[in-house]
């Protein structure tokens, strides 16, 4: 810049402080030019006045330099150049109030943005009037502030994100929840929130490093960020916990399937420093009012939803319910019954036929192992086996699986062979190979006959100890199967680098594989046709229909085993038809897959016009129900159930026959993530309150006591079951 500018300005100052062209400068006057030389000079800042309506007429050389080395400020109005951060509505409105005050304004931090170089300026200014009082414009001072405000913003990204993935850090997670929720329930709104465990990142610290670890974590937060599409919306909460925030959402089908999504994808392999990794993810879902309307209490309900999700086998997501704070203490109990389970003989082994799919001979049985709990009953092993696995009973059970086992296959007749799971844990023990040595021999039973299948979970632990143990189990002479196939990482490396016999179809594919749009056909003709070229058998779990039969059928599997044929046996049973000469099992079903019914034994409600009837619910599946309590409803009729925790669904009754109706739903119920089934969205507690009804979160549903709230105006459409058996025993 010119040298006359600085002079201008200085020429103009002086003028307005009384001097003027063709005035000498008195001592005062020519000290503050001197000092203002000596300001700019020391890059201490700069100077610049404005005409009466806001014209920049003058500015340091330096500054004008610092701001845009190309473009002449002179003549531009100083709001143009000067603004504020460029998110605000309107980024030059506090400067221009100043402006049109006319009065002094100080330190303002205001920005200037030219082609991509941003800068932060701390910009003065005071009026100047002559003599007379006219307004002659702004004179100010202007300090580049820029490194400050750079150490400012980092400062509050530091305190805001987690140093190490750029992600929301709890701090400010929290308080974004917060003021969401407290927004939200004056607005009557829903939020939900995920919380996002890694299965299996402590082994991936511990083997190969933290540096791994750290990497790995960097690359989980950006899959999550690609997934949820606003990195805004993702915490890492600390270690290998992360959160997701999803404002106005409820949708508990759209929830689930973005929850699928999170879990497909971060389970995929990661490349970290030329280190392969595989881990999984376990997802708890909580949403808000439903779940909790402040921060504490949705958190509590997530996370305990995220619990239920890794007992439940990992890899999985799972929606707060209510059952779920009685299934915490439920659970310490069971662990605690399951460490005797075996000493008290409660433990038994059933035995599911595996038959032939081209002749239904048998040729096989897979053991089950089965608890009756002395004073709970059966407990499913859906949820005992998870407790066993956290608490490391698992490999006592194991053992004792493949002992009982080896030793009653050992007395069947015939060649029939013993397919036994083993878990993880158990695979990667030194003293596996001996153990299942040490069963043969107590036993005599033929290593040929037995099978030992595996997941690909034992493949986590790289190294070769994996390798040997392989090796010892050839060389006794057992047979290695590979369960699941296709639910995991399904790496054909470890078709290659293991002596697997065959390979197990997981029943996830068979079931959906005769619907209409399923992709689930092909790929169970690419694994067939992968099995054959490397000489392996292919066994298709869970065929249940005659359809799924068939289809496996033609894709050329091997092997089928599933209720289609027969559930799992006691070993009495069993054998008892095992005795059969050429044992073959003539298929019995349904002709086409359903919706999978979940049986059950519980009261819910059904509101028809005006009244509220307590009916029991017997089966369950995504399309209809089975209810019973209510005499000869007719076919068409139409009802709202109550499920509780403010699920209702509109049904309606599309068979009945005394006291039992079969309804229909008007929309399907979607999956919730555990095994069960749940209404797609939720009444909100705001819209029950409004409708004068109970809370939601009551123990006893949200309608429980609707019979009260409604009026009666009209008889009650039907009798209720119990009510005729009251009057017939007067």
């Amino acid at each position: 810049m010119p040298q006359s500018r600085t002079q201008s300005l200085i020429g103009r100052l002086v003028a307005r402080s009384g001097s003027g062209p063709g005035k000498d400068k008195g001592a005062g006057e020519l000290e503050n030019d001197q000092f203002r030389k000596v300001f700019e000079s020391l890059a201490l800042g700069g100077v610049w006045s404005t005409s009466p309506d806001g014209t920049l007429l003058t500015i340091s050389s330096a500054i004008e330099e610092m701001i845009s080395p190309d473009q002449n400020l002179l003549g531009r109005h100083i709001c143009d150049i000067f603004c504020q951060d460029e998110n605000s509505e309107d980024s030059s409105r506090s400067l221009r109030i100043a402006l049109s005050r006319r009065t002094r304004f100080e330190r303002m931090a205001l920005q200037t943005r030219f082609e991509e170089a941003v800068k932060w300026w701390s910009v003065s200014g005071e009026a100047q009037f002559d003599a007379s009082g006219q307004f002659l414009g702004f004179y100010g001072f202007c300090t580049d502030i820029t490194n400050d405000r750079l150490a400012v913003e980092q400062t509050e990204q530091l305190a805001m994100h987690d140093a190490l993935t750029g992600l929301l850090n709890r701090r400010r997670m929290t308080d974004l929840l917060d003021r969401t929720l407290a927004a939200y329930q004056y607005q009557q709104r829903s939020c939900a929130t995920m919380l996002i465990d890694l299965d299996r990142f402590k082994q991936i610290n511990d083997t190969l490093g933290h540096a791994i670890g750290d990497g790995l974590l960097k690359q989980v937060g950006e899959r999550l960020v690609t997934i949820v599409g606003d990195r805004e919306k993702v915490c890492r909460l600390g270690g290998d916990e992360f959160q997701v925030i999803l404002p106005d959402c409820d949708d508990r089908g759209a929830l689930g399937d973005l929850a699928g999504r999170i879990i497909s994808m971060l389970s995929q392999p990661y490349t970290v420093e030329g280190s392969r990794c595989i881990i999984g993810a376990s997802v708890g879902i909580g949403i808000s009012p439903f779940d909790g309307a402040e921060r504490g209490e949705l958190m509590r309900n997530a996370d305990l939803a995220l619990y239920a999700a890794k007992h439940a086998g990992r890899g999985r997501f799972c929606f707060f319910t209510r059952d779920l704070l009685e299934a915490v203490e439920e659970r310490k109990v069971l662990e605690e019954d399951l460490h005797d389970a075996i000493e008290r003989g409660e433990l038994e082994l059933h035995f599911q036929p595996v038959v032939s799919a081209t002749t239904n001979r048998v040729v096989g049985a897979e053991a089950l192992v089965r608890w009756t709990h002395p004073e709970r009953g059966k407990i499913s092993p859906q949820l005992f086996i998870p407790i066993a696995e956290e608490s490391s009973l698992i490999s006592r059970i194991g053992e004792w699986i493949l002992r009982q086992g080896c030793e009653q296959a050992a007395r069947w007749p015939g060649s029939l062979r013993l397919a036994v799971n083993v878990s993880p844990v158990q695979f990667i023990d030194p003293g596996f190979p001996n153990m299942v040595a040490q069963a043969l021999a107590v036993s005599g039973l033929s290593p040929d006959r037995l099978e030992l299948e595996i997941t690909e979970g034992v493949f986590l632990a790289e190294g070769n100890s994996v390798d040997e143990t392989f090796a010892m189990l050839k060389n006794l002479g057992v047979r290695m199967a590979l369960d699941d196939f296709g639910t995991g990482y399904s790496s054909l490396a470890y078709l290659k680098s293991a002596p697997f016999d065959k390979i197990k179809i997981d029943q996830s594919f068979v079931r959906g594989a005769t619907v209409n749009g399923s992709r689930n056909r092909a790929i169970i003709t690419a694994i067939v046709g992968l099995a054959q070229a490397l000489d392996m058998e292919t066994t298709a779990e869970g065929v249940e229909t005659f359809d799924q039969l068939e289809m496996v059928r033609q894709q050329g599997v091997s092997l089928v085993q599933g209720y289609l044929y027969s559930p799992p046996l006691p070993n009495s049973q069993f054998v008892e038809q095992a005795n059969q000469a050429e044992w073959g099992i003539e298929p019995s079903g349904h002709a086409r897959q359903r919706h999978e019914r979940i049986k059950m034994y519980r009261k819910i409600g059904a509101i028809h016009e005006d009244h509220y009837y307590t009916v029991m619910l017997r089966n369950l599946s995504a399309s209809g129900a089975l209810i019973e309590g209510l005499l000869d409803v007719p076919v068409g009729t139409q009802f709202v159930l109550d499920f509780g925790e403010g699920q209702l669904a509109v049904a309606t009754v599309r068979r009945s026959r005394n006291a039992t109706q079969g309804v229909e739903f008007e929309k399907q119920l979607v999956s919730d993530g555990n095994g069960g089934l749940c209404t797609r969205s939720r009444i909100s507690p705001y819209l029950l309150a409004a409708a004068g009804l109970p809370d939601f979160a009551t123990s006893t549903g949200p309608l429980a006591t609707v019979g009260e709230k409604l009026h009666k105006v009209t008889i009650p459409a039907f009798l209720k079951a119990e009510d005729r058996r009251a009057i017939v025993s007067r």
